[in-house]
């Protein structure tokens, strides 16, 4: 039901439009940013076509009723008509067994209970951990040739049509993609394939020419403030910071609110801002040594909390008590280190960590690069910044 999207109304009327009207391509691409409700929404719009009321006498024109045994199959993802494909890293598994990983019907599951759940591989390799998959994370051709194209030839076991949810069309092999495109070509009268992307030119230029396209905008963080104290029982100030950390996602918002450890880097980030600011070496080793322990993929998201304090100040010099800050929790200090900082360059702050992030991502020595930054950090607050993390690392 599109009571499951949360905002996008100008994206999900279109879509309703099309079911109130009978008038439903075969093939749609929803695109936008992660998690601002593309999969939400595919998998609304997927109950509202298996829907028995819909569009019948007392039912819903442009929705699904929610209550029919159609609309509660659908929901728990195990409508016969319903089929849903996410993108995972090749397994060890024979040639002539399904390789999908032991956990997708896990994923699959806590998909049906939120739409928005941090359910992608490549965002996290393993369901109860916060990191990323180690392994190449795409749609190949086999998965596709023997799951989606055989299951999209299917007549309609119980419902009006056969449907297919296919995530993340932007990682498609091209071997895959090619498989797909014989799909899109010739669909079947009662197939409608429903695919997601972030990015619109990663995708093959022949699908997107097949696809109807509608487009998912950021959230606003009151948005997903909102939602966050509404649907997941977040408690309003955790929920305040995790939407204005959320980057418009109301995934990250759920990753950001559910993860101790976004917690505790978040107050690392503010402790390193903080000796930074005195410059002395017996407060600044001590951070440095703990955020090293990160990894080089663990400072570089690190250094995004960091990069996000800096934007704090800046907003909060420029804005006042009323500036749109993202450590809400944290205002009074943040507006007390503005004021303890008169000639501070807080530009040129912000320049430093994206430097200090650009240097980690080329492999550059961790705590040498972060003890660098934290100096330059020091003589930016004070006003004597040269702009320039390289030098010193050139001089060291």
């Amino acid at each position: 039901m599109w009571s499951r999207v949360i905002g996008q109304e100008r994206s999900t009327d279109l879509l309703a439009h099309a079911l109130a009207s009978d008038r439903v391509a075969h093939a749609y691409l929803l695109h936008g940013p992660a998690g601002t409700g593309k999969r939400a929404a595919a998998l609304a719009f997927a109950q509202a076509l298996l829907c028995e009321r819909r569009g019948r006498p007392g039912g819903p024109e442009g929705d699904a009723c929610g209550t029919c045994l159609a609309c509660t199959k659908a929901a728990r993802l195990i409508h016969p008509d319903l089929h849903v494909y996410l993108p995972f890293p090749k397994t060890s598994k024979g040639a002539d067994k399904d390789d999908r990983p032991s956990d997708y019907p896990e994923r699959l599951a806590r998909l049906a209970a939120e739409p928005y759940a941090p359910v992608d591989y490549r965002q996290r390799g393993a369901l109860d951990d916060d990191g990323p998959s180690n392994k190449q994370v795409e749609h190949r051709k086999r998965p596709i040739d023997e799951l989606l194209r055989r299951e999209m030839t299917f007549v309609p076991a119980e419902g009006r049509h056969v449907v297919g949810v296919l995530t993340d069309a932007d990682r498609i092999r091209t071997a895959a993609a090619n498989s797909i495109l014989k799909l899109l070509e010739e669909p079947g009268p009662d197939v409608v394939l429903l695919l997601t992307a972030e990015r619109l030119d990663l995708v093959l230029p022949t699908i997107l020419s097949r696809c109807q396209r509608v487009r998912f905008d950021p959230l606003a963080p009151e948005v997903i403030e909102a939602a966050l104290v509404a649907r997941s029982r977040v408690p309003a100030d955790e929920a305040a910071v995790a939407a204005r950390m959320a980057d418009g996602s109301y995934t990250r918002a759920l990753e950001v609110w559910g993860s101790p450890a976004v917690g505790s880097q978040r107050l690392l980030a503010l402790e390193f801002v903080r000796a930074a600011w005195g410059g002395r070496p017996d407060k600044v080793s001590p951070v440095v040594q703990t955020a090293t322990k990160l990894g080089r993929e663990g400072i570089k998201t690190w250094l995004g909390l960091v990069s996000l304090w800096v934007r704090d100040l800046v907003l909060a010099q420029v804005g006042g008590p009323g500036a749109p800050i993202v450590n809400v929790d944290q205002a009074e200090n943040v507006h007390r280190f503005v004021a303890a900082l008169p000639h501070a360059d807080l530009g040129a702050m912000a320049e430093l960590v994206e430097q200090a992030a650009d240097a980690i991502q080329a492999n550059a020595n961790a705590g040498l690069v972060l003890t660098t930054l934290a100096l330059s950090l020091r003589d930016a607050m004070h006003g004597r910044s040269t702009g320039q993390l390289v030098r010193p690392l050139d001089a060291a």
